[in-house]
């Protein structure tokens, strides 16, 4: 059984990545292969990587950037392995088995078609409020789980045939609710999903700006999603849109959206701060999303 080690490269340094995971894959002897897609990186980052193309099965650098959804879809153009192993770029091992571990819940059982491995957030960025909302919202802490809300797209491994029956939707060219969507589509058709505790560490620098920036474009990747009918399914979960449509339903949004307004430049401000609070961050994504909804 082969893996493909697949790797979205954008604007960072893989190359300690890189040789981790091939020192796992010499030491264990494992049938594997390590493919990086760069999505138009930055020329400095394509100059530091550009060593390791001698160094993997395929280095593929496209001239225009594609999205988070579609650059993996690509990997299966460009992969040979019966389990495809999604990684971040931004990631570091944490364990010299981590390869071994998903070869082993396979072994043990043949029938599980994705597994999620968590991940850790490195200490230095654990106080911005993108990590704290890591920590409180994404992270698990439990061994073993089969509820597919807790799959991420940082740390996962998925069968070929089922990726390429369930590729990630294409629409969500942009930041925001791809992984759900994903593992929503995937609950639907009954694939067997495992949740276990292999975890990356990830090195998320982004500025609490900058995560804001994220959380606005999350939130139109949302509302493109609420133009289909057909997603509604999909959707209907996610925390953010569940309140927003009952506030709608029960004729409160503009007097919601007259509080917030009052309260906005004081949630702004905490979240901009060293200490924000993950409340203020939900009020503000239901601001967004009622003010951009019908």
């Amino acid at each position: 059984m082969k893996i493909s080690v697949c790797i979205p490269v954008y604007n960072f340094d893989v190359r300690s990545l890189v040789f981790e995971l091939k020192k796992e894959i010499h030491d264990q002897k494992i049938d594997a292969e390590i493919i990086l897609i760069d999505d138009a990186s930055d020329g400095n980052f394509i100059e530091i990587n550009n060593e390791l193309q001698d160094q993997v099965e395929q280095f593929v650098f496209l001239e225009k950037n594609i999205g988070r959804s579609r650059i993996r879809n690509l990997f299966l153009k460009h992969t040979k392995g019966d389990y495809l192993l999604f990684l971040d770029c931004d990631v570091q091992i944490d364990n010299n088995y981590f390869l071994a571990n998903y070869l082993k819940e396979i072994a043990k059982d043949k029938g599980v078609e994705v597994i999620y491995g968590n991940f850790k957030i490195d200490p230095a960025y654990s106080q911005t409020l993108r990590n704290r909302y890591s920590v409180d919202k994404e992270i698990f802490s439990i061994e073993r789980s089969s509820d597919f809300a807790l799959l991420k797209t940082v740390n996962f491994m998925i069968k070929r045939e089922v990726f390429e029956k369930f590729p990630f939707n294409e629409d969500l060219k942009n930041y925001g609710y791809e992984d759900f969507v994903f593992a929503k589509t995937l609950e639907f058709a009954n694939v067997k999903f495992l949740a276990i505790q292999n975890p990356l560490i990830h090195f998320d620098d982004t500025s609490n700006e900058s995560f804001l920036s994220k959380t606005k474009t999350a939130i139109d990747s949302l509302c493109l999603l609420l133009q289909n009918s057909d997603n509604e399914k999909l959707i209907k979960d996610i925390k953010v849109y569940r309140v927003a449509k009952n506030i709608k339903n029960v004729k409160m949004k503009s007097t919601f959206l007259l509080l917030y307004s009052l309260m906005e430049k004081k949630i702004i401000m905490n979240l901009l701060s060293k200490n924000p609070n993950l409340k203020y961050l939900d009020m503000y994504k239901l601001g967004l999303l009622l003010r951009k909804m019908q």
